[in-house]
């Protein structure tokens, strides 16, 4: 069995439809055994969505494995488990973690839903940070779109931008998926090789 080198923590991020996730597939595409961690949920009755899965999922190697779920924490500080974990997306755990709470509300955000949020997102940032294990994730990057028209889209973007900064920040890679080409981030490719 060959043995592979552990990767950085690797944060890819791009916009929609602008091939992140098969990057990130890419990523770890010699591995055998990989954790494909799907955020997304189903959609009951949304059979656009459900095609969109069934592609993603046809693209990855048989060997995989997948779950559907929204308990990142867990997942990352599974030390029993040493296949290499795979997320994807940051932004649908987001979109997650924002229903649990309530917070696409006006009224709700400003009592309580906001600190829940910023609890849920500091903890995933702090897990990301301590995991032992080699992970890729994938997060849509907002900052360079329109401003969403209503506050909680605006809620969104803001919460989103803020939790891609944290987990940037604890990783030893960043990379930036621009029409299906990948730019380095960090670190910086004038200092060191990707």
């Amino acid at each position: 069995m060959a043995t592979h080198p552990p990767l950085p923590r690797t944060l890819l991020l791009g916009g929609a439809r602008s091939g992140k996730s098969t990057r990130a597939e890419q990523l770890l595409a010699d591995r055998p055994d990989v954790l494909y961690v799907a955020t997304g949920g189903t959609r009951d009755g949304d059979a656009e969505w459900a095609q969109r899965i069934a592609l993603h999922r046809d693209r990855r190697p048989a060997s995989w494995r997948t779950v559907e779920t929204c308990e990142l924490e867990a997942v990352l500080a599974d030390t029993a488990d040493p296949a290499p974990v795979l997320i994807d997306c940051l932004a649908l755990w987001l979109t997650s973690v924002m229903d649990d709470c309530g917070a696409w509300d006006d009224e709700a955000w400003a009592n309580g839903a906001e600190a829940a949020v910023q609890r849920r997102c500091a903890a995933l940032a702090q897990a990301w940070a301590a995991t032992g294990r080699t992970v890729v994730a994938v997060s849509n990057e907002v900052g360079m779109g329109v401003v969403p028209a209503t506050a909680a889209g605006r809620r969104f973007r803001d919460t989103l931008g803020r939790l891609n900064m944290a987990v940037a920040d604890a990783s030893e890679r960043v990379l930036l998926v621009v029409a299906g080409q990948v730019l380095t981030v960090k670190p910086s490719p004038h200092t060191c090789g990707v």
